[in-house]
């Protein structure tokens, strides 16, 4: 049995998990409503303010299946609850954030400033120049976004310079060595 498909996931209170018609999971809570098509195969059981995912046999694909539809439900558990977030650094001489309305302008570097709009059920804050924060209910919004606002300018291997995940490490590489000894 998947270790993690197995075990229970606790429902708060002000949190409503319902399966409708065609394996439709709609959880709804304090901060919105998420809505995601599980697969056929697996059964979501909610009673007693716990949901259970079940797998109807061992198969690999099933098992493979258990343990992701667990975590996908609990995903959007925590989203509806808490929320996530994503938290980047912009490192480089004067490389910015600035919120434009909604939308999050970015200097980094180019002749340009890059426009990244904010898609539907995500915000962006940005506390200093050199940090953007993106918030929203869905995992996997949060983290596309969050990636692609850092593919704006990735961070280099030389200086550093660029967007990465706050606490990121980027190994440094030597770059071209002097020319030593006499011409």
């Amino acid at each position: 049995m998947s270790r993690i498909g197995k075990q229970p996931i606790e429902i708060p209170s002000g949190v409503d998990v319902t399966v409708g018609e065609g394996n439709v999971v709609t959880v709804k809570g304090p901060r919105g409503e998420l809505a995601q098509t599980m697969h056929a195969n697996m059964s979501i059981v909610v009673e007693d303010g716990v949901a259970r995912v079940e797998r109807p046999d061992d198969q690999s694909f099933n098992r493979g299946l258990h343990g992701l539809t667990r975590s996908l439900l609990a995903n959007m558990v925590v989203g509806v609850t808490a929320g996530y977030e994503k938290r980047l650094e912009i490192i480089g001489v004067g490389y910015r954030a600035a919120l434009k309305g909604k939308d999050i302008e970015i200097q980094a570097g180019y002749s340009h400033a890059v426009t990244v709009p904010v898609p539907e059920g995500i915000e962006f804050e940005v506390p200093t120049p050199t940090q953007i924060v993106v918030r929203g209910n869905d995992k996997q919004a949060v983290g596309e976004i969050a990636a692609k606002i850092r593919k704006v300018r990735k961070p280099e291997p030389y200086k550093g310079k660029g967007i990465r995940y706050e606490g990121e490490y980027v190994r440094k590489k030597a770059g071209k060595a002097a020319k030593t000894g006499a011409a």
